[in-house]
């Protein structure tokens, strides 16, 4: 890498501020021999902003299958043939429970996941209730339900919803290739949306689907202008039946690369990295020092997690923290 990239990564650190969509390139393409000043400087840079803590978080897959989007990555979508479950919606007393459960990890966040274009109405009702019967203020309730109305997500912020999950899922310039049946201005005007209303949103996307690395500057660019609080980063898992069943899955190192750059280019936002952490293989650990603040830990949606146990050794031998 040019030693003037380097230097700005340095200094960027140094100053807590985001580095140049050039700069943002050069990290992604950067030797191998780069990469422990690259980590160097995104520990910095997450330690100046969230120290030495990590934050987890778990999910429920509430409402499965039979999605009527045709989002090319997933293993729900009616367009596909593939061996996802299809189920309605879980009951409220379902939902508690399934936080309940979860809590005996240790999670700051407990998010409600639904497929679809977005729930109905009373749908969303049945959320809220299940929300309102369990409050904590240890374990924040999250929801990733679709594109909803500004009423609906008052509705669930009323009830007591902390964070809304809500996805880009790529840059805008390729997300044509990846779905049709909705336009990436829809997911924009929902993160938006969401901000307006005070919440905190959680907004990220796929990587590994067949971007340029450009594509994938561009999409951290475009969270950065949106001010997302919490980014969750998720990397291709190739699902049989679906058009990306034969994609490559990322190389670790590329996978460490593109997390240092999301670092260094929201210097302020939660890095979480999500499904496709186990492509990694054993450079799992190093996703922390490439500037990650948290993780997915327990059952993911359609395909298995890494076992709990090992995760939480992971971060004991890290002699990392908890952020509750």
């Amino acid at each position: 890498m040019d030693r003037k990239a380097l230097r700005q990564i340095r200094n960027a650190a140094q100053d807590g501020e985001p580095v140049s969509a050039q700069t943002a390139l050069a990290i992604l393409h950067c030797p191998s021999d780069d990469i422990p000043e690259i980590l160097s400087a995104a520990t910095v840079m997450r330690q100046r902003y969230f120290g030495n803590r990590i934050s987890l978080c778990s999910i429920l897959n509430a409402k499965s299958g039979a999605c009527g989007e045709d989002c090319a990555f997933c293993a729900q979508s009616s367009f596909h043939r593939t061996d996802a479950e299809v189920l309605g919606l879980q009951t409220k007393e379902a939902i508690v429970e399934a936080c309940r459960a979860a809590k005996k990890m240790p999670i700051a966040h407990f998010a409600v996941v639904t497929s679809g274009r977005a729930l109905k109405s009373n749908d969303i009702n049945r959320i809220c209730e299940a929300i309102r019967s369990s409050p904590d203020p240890d374990v924040a309730w999250c929801a990733s339900l679709g594109c909803l109305s500004k009423n609906q997500i008052k509705a669930l912020k009323a009830a007591g919803l902390k964070r809304f999950h809500h996805n880009l899922e790529t840059a805008e310039s390729f997300y044509p290739t990846i779905c049709s049946t909705h336009a990436y201005a829809e997911r924009l005007a929902t993160v938006r949306a969401v901000k307006e209303l005070g919440m905190e949103i959680c907004c990220g996307g796929v990587l590994g689907m067949g971007e340029s690395l450009e594509q994938r500057v561009e999409l951290a660019l475009a969270l950065a202008r949106e001010q997302v609080n919490s980014i969750p980063l998720n990397f291709l898992i190739p699902i049989k039946g679906t058009p990306l069943e034969k994609q490559e899955p990322m190389r670790p190192l590329d996978i460490i690369r593109s997390i240092a750059m999301f670092r260094m280019v929201n210097p302020q936002a939660e890095i979480r990295v999500c499904a496709g952490r186990l492509h990694l293989r054993d450079l799992q650990s190093m996703i922390f020092y490439a500037g990650a603040t948290g993780m997915m830990i327990g059952p993911l949606l359609t395909v298995a997690g890494r076992n709990v146990e090992e995760d939480l050794q992971m971060l004991k031998d890290l002699e990392v923290s908890y952020a509750l």
